[in-house]
């Protein structure tokens, strides 16, 4: 018989069974696909050897007149700007009080300090950053006082403790029995915003909801959100804030070592809110935006209400006859999730509908479009804007919007929804990867509250691949030179970088792999026996001396027996393999010889090697018939 050609459809199908896929790829990790022939993705290392507080969820980067180049990055205990491989805090200040309103009471022998401030406002997990402190009398020091601490315990609105420590090399530093003053009377406290959940917390039951939510007696369910930023420039400068929270302003000619201000504080503020939960500057005549929010001379949050500024100015907010500062409403759906600039229009998600906003001068300025109903949406992050199309993730299956809102088909749909945390949909992000025409969605599967998986739909050939990798925010290429993705090692890490996986600073090999699904050899009627494989892979691009992967061809002996996951009902998750074969695939392997036998295979190709990445061509199988039983 002449040798038999193996080329299956790109991309992997997960809606079918694996025999009913015939001819296509039904299973890998940490693959794409290149003109429809399966590789390796690239690899990763971290942009420096700094790293940050708490858990990253939003990524923004923009270059100021000089060419210093920034990114945004909003955690869920901080806000910081990186520029230069360094990242730089500059979370505002929520507070800051009159000299002598804090005081601090030390235990012998102990590191713990409370301290007495009667309206601190602060939660477990807080930052505040004292001076003008005097020595407690023995070793906690001015020096070892006036310095950043974070929270440890909120015993009541009054009280708060901390872990007093060496300015210098952060250890543990013990009260003695000289120490019992109170700080003096000089002692000013900053305390920075209130830190935010790194995960949403499910609550249920009795104080749960809202006064009068559920029934009497009945319990209700809810979640402690977790904290997500928005950011977006205004020119040269930031403006950023926490859902739930205000609006923030960062002035980047005042330097990395400068805090963001409350946008109420600029000269000339006027009727700016006091609440939103996202903010957009728009590409037309620099608008900002604020969604779901207060309305103007009230303080009460409307999670359907926009506002903007005037143009080009970021502090005027209250309407008149000579701005275009203005509001509306959105009717369809209970709440406002987020937006995204466009082409020529901003495209805002309630959590049923989609609006185009679109700007239309005059003293209206900007009006409102309903161009998509009953849809859903994952959360704030979960969508990407590629080629003039944006994409999203809903809550069961996935959108694209390009003039009008459409399904988008989907060949792993059921594999993603019926496997993934609900209670964690806030924490689903989406990005481009516009070097190889991929959308990007990370998530949590279920059981996890973590991110641990991707699905990638890749829009040029229009198919979807998927793997496992924990990641929190993502930025692709843009103005530098990489995708940017942070991770829960509190760094950021170049994507697409190398070939192997590198987020402490050690490389480590990247386990990728693709399975096929069944296919007939020859026509599957009748028993094959395969003797040679000539492999077809290339290893190109790789930094091992001698790079190599494994290829395993699995026989199977009888059509559609197929592999079960999760096991049938028998207990048996595996069809009848007649044998099976492993082999390893050099550079230079132009053949390989084996011995199996069987109706159908699967096969399968894989790394695990430091220094390998590889791209599969079509393979050729040799084979001769070999009966019917």
């Amino acid at each position: 018989m002449p040798l038999q050609k193996i080329v299956l459809k790109p991309g992997l199908n997960r809606e079918r069974t694996s025999y009913a896929n015939e001819g296509g790829w039904y299973d890998g990790d940490k693959i794409r696909f290149r003109q429809g022939y399966p590789e390796k993705i690239g690899g990763w290392s971290p942009i420096s050897t700094s790293s940050f507080l708490g858990i990253c969820r939003s990524l923004f980067r923009w270059l100021t007149l000089g060419a210093a180049n920034y990114i945004g990055l909003g955690t869920n205990l901080k806000f910081y700007v990186e520029n230069g491989a360094q990242y730089y805090d500059i979370t505002p200040i929520r507070e800051t009080t009159a000299a002598g309103d804090v005081t601090f009471a030390a235990v012998d022998g102990s590191a713990t300090i409370t301290a007495t401030d009667s309206s601190h406002g602060a939660v477990v997990g807080d930052f505040v950053t004292f001076s003008g402190a005097v020595s407690l009398g023995g070793d906690i020091t001015a020096d070892v006082l006036n310095q950043e601490y974070q929270i440890v315990s909120v015993p009541s609105s009054s009280t708060y403790t901390f872990t007093a420590k060496d300015a210098t090399t952060g250890a543990e530093v013990l009260a003695n029995a000289s120490d019992t003053g109170n700080g003096g009377a000089s002692v000013v406290g900053a305390y920075q915003l209130n830190v935010g959940a790194s995960y949403a917390i499910p609550l249920s039951g009795w104080s749960a909801g809202g006064w009068g939510s559920g029934g009497w007696g009945v319990g209700v369910s809810t979640e402690n959100g977790l904290r997500l930023w928005s950011q977006s420039n205004f020119g040269e400068d930031l403006i950023f804030g926490p859902r739930g929270g205000g609006i923030y302003y960062w002035d980047s000619s005042a330097g990395t070592s400068t805090r963001g201000v409350n946008l109420t504080t600029l000269v000339g503020a006027s009727g700016v809110p006091t609440v939103q939960n996202y903010i957009l500057v728009s590409d037309v005549s620099r608008f900002v935006f604020c969604f779901g929010c207060n309305d103007i001379g009230g303080s009460t949050q409307d999670p359907m209400l926009i506002r903007w500024s005037d143009q080009e100015n970021a502090a005027e907010w209250t309407p008149s006859a000579t701005n275009q500062s203005g509001s509306l409403r959105l009717s369809r759906g209970t709440g406002i999730v987020t937006a995204a600039q466009a082409r020529q229009e901003i495209l805002v998600w309630t959590d049923a509908s989609v609006y185009s906003l679109q700007y239309l001068g005059g003293t209206e300025a900007w009006g409102a479009q309903l161009v998509g109903d009953n849809i859903s949406i994952a959360s704030q992050n979960a969508v990407a804007y590629a080629n003039g199309v944006a994409y999203w993730m809903g809550r069961d299956k996935f959108y694209s919007y390009a003039g009008t809102t459409q399904t988008l088909p989907c060949d792993v749909r059921r594999f993603v929804f019926e496997d993934f945390n609900t209670l964690q949909y806030s924490q689903v992000f989406a990005g481009t990867n516009e070097s190889y025409h991929e959308i990007w969605w990370f998530y949590c599967t279920a059981g996890s509250t973590i991110v641990d998986r991707y699905v990638v739909f890749n829009h040029r050939e229009e198919i979807w691949y998927y793997g496992t990798l924990s990641r929190t925010a993502w930025l692709d290429v843009g103005i530098q030179d990489y995708p940017i993705a942070a991770t829960y090692e509190n760094n950021l890490v170049n994507h697409e970088y190398g070939v192997d996986g590198n987020i402490t600073g050690t490389p480590e090999p990247i386990n990728a792999y693709v399975t096929s699904t069944e296919f007939d050899i020859d026509d599957g009627d009748h028993f094959s026996f395969v003797w040679r494989i000539l492999p077809d892979i290339t290893f190109t691009g790789s930094t091992a001396a001698s790079p190599s992967a494994l290829m395993t061809l699995t026989p199977m002996s009888n059509t559609g027996s197929g592999y079960n996951n999760p096991a049938s009902v028998g207990g048996v998750n595996s069809g009848t393999v007649a044998r099976s074969t492993t082999v390893p695939v050099e550079a230079f392997t132009q053949q390989l010889n084996v011995r199996i036998r069987g109706r159908q295979l699967v096969m399968q190709l894989e790394s695990n090697d430091l220094g390998v990445t590889w791209q599969l061509g079509a393979p050729r199988i040799d084979l001769r018939p070999d009966g019917r039983r």
